[in-house]
């Protein structure tokens, strides 16, 4: 009898053991099958391809940017749209991570946990893919790239709808060189990278809008406050240097100048611990995401940082890094009183039946300043542009913005780089523009923000 009862025992867990299995199998199974099915190394199901795909991808006015003809995968007509939209769509082998034919790329194939890839008849039935995307307006931004590494991004911060997102280096997916994978030159560095959502790059003086927000919200008499900025400054033995003496400034002048005599001393005032909290508050050294794709974190760290290296962060060097995405949803919270719209990509996803399974809309993406300090911060930045980049660039809509030169050494051009937002409510978008190993901020990333800007104003 106690063999009998032993036996039964490990019966009973066996039995528990399995129908637990089962459970957690299916479990999976109906929340990732769509994704098991499609992975790359299911040849059997998707060929040569990773993107066993029968649905389309489609730009905000319909523009078919990718789709399924013959059993293979077919781009968009027009070679400079390819191109430009190849971060956002994706590649047809699923080399960059971050495209719609790789994340959504169940969707793409018609998967459900019933039927598998297939419909009762035999046919695929992939959905159909909209994005918010413009691809007219990523045309224009990647013509005005042109052979220049680098990424643009503008949304609208009142929606959230996301109407530009181009990354080069890029390749042409209908036509992929044969060295894609194999070039030693160094021609396709980062070529599958998508540096809107996955670079981090060295921010230069776009930072000091961070240092600003700091300086307004814990130095009460900032606006009366005036600093000798002189062509340098020494601190802890180690110079910080200007382009030039711009002599007495106040606040406003030294952020329109760009000053980095005057932000390396306010950063060292702030003081480390405090110019941690606002950065963090102020979205870095977090990541954010696009329909559940995750950006790179910017990031801020001075933790055992010298005096002058605290300065240095201070005016966007040192250590510190900018992701192009985060830069332009903190130009968005700015603009809109601190609080930021959660930006979007996926404007509707449609299956075989004509049914939306997915649906874009504008939702809260949380507080990154307090009101007073936007509001405050907008004034200056209007100020720049007024100032010295000249309302000429964005005729009409009382843009804000700062550029910002990284300085990246080893005998390499800096990064060059614009962010800002307008101010009009008929344009209501917000930018961040960076060109790679370039010179002269404004007549870089500030020429391509001008015309992306005035695009962008054509389609609102």
């Amino acid at each position: 009898m106690r063999t009998t009862g032993t036996r039964s025992f490990i019966l009973y867990f066996l039995c528990i053991g399995f129908l637990a299995g089962l459970c957690v199998f299916l479990y999976g199974l109906f929340v990732n099958g769509g994704n098991w099915a499609v992975q790359p190394f299911n040849k059997h199901i998707s060929g040569e391809s990773s993107v066993s795909a029968e649905g389309r991808v489609l730009d905000r006015n319909g523009a078919v940017l990718a789709e399924s003809k013959g059993g293979k995968r077919a781009y968009n007509g027009d070679e400079t749209v390819r191109r430009a939209m190849l971060h956002a769509v994706g590649d047809t082998r699923g080399y960059i991570s971050t495209g719609v034919q790789y994340c959504f790329r169940s969707q793409l194939s018609g998967y459900n946990p019933v039927t598998g890839l297939t419909t009762p008849t035999g046919k695929s039935s992939g959905s159909d893919i909209h994005l918010t995307l413009d691809s007219s307006l990523c045309k224009m931004a990647r013509q005005k790239l042109g052979s220049r590494n680098g990424a643009v991004a503008l949304y609208n911060y009142k929606t959230g709808e996301l109407l530009c997102m181009v990354s080069t280096p890029d390749y042409d997916p209908e036509n992929p060189p044969g060295d894609l994978t194999t070039d030693k030159t160094g021609k396709y560095q980062g070529v599958f990278v998508n540096k809107v959502l996955s670079s981090a790059l060295t921010p230069g003086s776009i930072f000091k809008v961070v240092t600003s927000a700091t300086a307004i919200e814990k130095i009460p008499n900032l606006d009366s406050r005036t600093w000798n900025c002189g062509k340098s400054v020494t601190i802890n033995g180690n110079k910080i240097t200007d382009i030039r003496a711009y002599g007495r400034l106040h606040f406003k002048n030294a952020l329109a100048k760009s000053s980095n005599v005057a932000f390396s001393q306010i950063a060292l005032e702030l003081g480390a611990d405090t110019m941690t909290s606002m950065a963090d508050q102020m979205g870095f050294n977090k990541s954010f995401s696009l329909d559940g794709i995750p950006s790179a974190k910017s990031i801020y760290n001075v933790k055992n940082a010298q005096p002058q290296e605290l300065g240095w962060s201070g005016v966007g060097q040192f250590t510190d890094l900018a992701n192009p995405y985060h830069m332009m949803i903190l130009m968005g919270a700015v603009a809109n009183g601190g609080t930021y719209m959660q930006p979007y990509f996926i404007q509707k996803i449609t299956n075989a039946l004509g049914v939306q399974t997915k649906t874009g809309s504008t939702q809260d993406g949380g507080q990154l300043l307090s009101p007073e300090t936007a509001s405050r911060l907008t004034d200056y930045l209007r100020y720049d542009v007024t100032a010295e980049y000249g309302d000429s660039l964005f005729p009409g809509m009382q843009v804000c913005a700062k550029t910002g030169t990284g300085e990246v050494g080893n005998g390499r051009k800096p990064n060059c780089w614009m962010i800002g937002f307008s101010k009009n409510e008929q344009t209501p978008f917000a930018f961040a523009v960076v060109v790679e190993n370039s010179d002269y901020s404004i007549r870089s990333a500030g020429k391509i923000a001008s015309d992306l800007m005035q695009a962008a104003a054509k389609i609102s």
